[in-house]
């Protein structure tokens, strides 16, 4: 890694297109004077999208790219036939050393297929996982795997609980409780993939395993770390953000309803807005790509601005913390 952080953004997928990247480049840069961004996409189309009396910072630089990976592109047809997409490009600068880290808010099957064809992943890992900080009664719980892999053996699964403990461990310093995702927390509950992966956690003393945890559990904090294949991953996520879109929106039409709750809503509106920033999904936006030899952020393809600022911030965390590395070595004392 060099003396300043250099971060390669994906500027050009993702929901909202470019505007939402370049904007948030601009303001990043603002605030972490230490990272360099090396923004690719089309280059007139960025340029196109900067205020009229505002320049792009000194620290941002364009890398042109002439072709996009839609969010529809099938992850074998963009590996095969996408090499000029900011997408591609973004990771191959990655690849050659000349960015630290990677983040982008596409296509997350593409951005595993070419993750996966250009960086590597560490020999002892078989398949890379989707990881992200979720958030819990106190600090945060990271829960992997969030969709790259449908099917797990039970190896799997205890590479993703290790790799899930050096990033829990690089954020706090501390022996991360980890804890596989189940339908019940007594020992003969769950899958035979389940108890043959509880065993490989138990007997590895590099894991601090603190057992099954149902998925009601999942943001009381009872774990640090929580384990599951990218199917039910997947499921937990996209649950419990509907559940929250759900309370938002019931709040938001309890308020409008009578005056009574309009003036109990003024009484509490500290209360609420403090609620509001703590459960904000913006503050917990960026997976990281766990089981690459470098670092590769995955930003929600619907992210704002805030959002994807935080993505590159997950990325610069990333990077100060050497999780790769932390993974390698980690791997080795086995």
């Amino acid at each position: 890694m060099s003396a300043r952080i250099r971060i390669a953004v994906d500027a050009m997928s993702g929901d909202l297109g470019p505007r939402v990247a370049i904007s948030a480049s601009q303001k990043f840069v603002t605030q972490f004077p230490d990272v360099d961004l090396l923004l690719v996409g089309n280059e007139p189309q960025l340029l196109s999208l900067l205020p009229p009396v505002k320049k792009l910072h000194e620290r941002i630089t364009l890398v042109h790219a002439s072709d996009v990976v839609s969010m529809h592109d099938d992850p074998l047809f963009a590996l095969r036939h996408k090499k000029g997409s900011s997408m591609w490009m973004a990771l191959d600068l990655l690849r050659n050393d000349s960015a630290d880290a990677c983040v982008s808010a596409g296509n997350t099957g593409a951005l595993l297929a070419i993750a996966k064809h250009l960086i590597k992943t560490f020999s002892a890992i078989d398949r890379p996982a989707i990881c992200k900080s979720m958030p819990v009664d106190a600090g945060a719980t990271y829960l992997l795997d969030l969709g790259a892999n449908i099917n797990c053996a039970p190896e799997h699964l205890h590479q993703f609980a290790l790799m899930g403990s050096v990033l829990a461990s690089a954020s706090a310093e501390m022996a991360p409780r980890v804890a596989l995702l189940n339908i019940g927390t007594e020992q003969q509950k769950g899958t035979d993939i389940l108890k043959a992966a509880q065993l490989l956690l138990q007997s590895d003393e590099r894991i601090n395993y603190a057992g099954f945890v149902e998925a009601n559990n999942i943001f009381t904090g009872a774990a640090d770390v929580i384990v599951c294949d990218g199917f039910h991953g997947n499921i937990a996520l996209k649950a419990s953000e509907g559940v929250a879109r759900f309370i938002a929106n019931r709040i938001a039409k309890l308020i409008k309803k009578n005056v009574l709750n309009r003036v109990l809503c003024l009484l509490l509106l500290p209360l609420l807005k403090r609620l509001q920033h703590e459960l904000d999904p913006s503050l917990y936006n960026g997976a990281s790509f766990l089981g690459l030899q470098k670092t590769v952020i995955k930003s929600h393809g619907s992210a704002d601005e805030k959002a994807f600022m935080h993505a590159l911030m997950v990325a610069r965390e990333q990077v100060i913390q050497q999780v790769p590395l932390r993974i390698q070595q980690a791997l080795s004392q086995h």
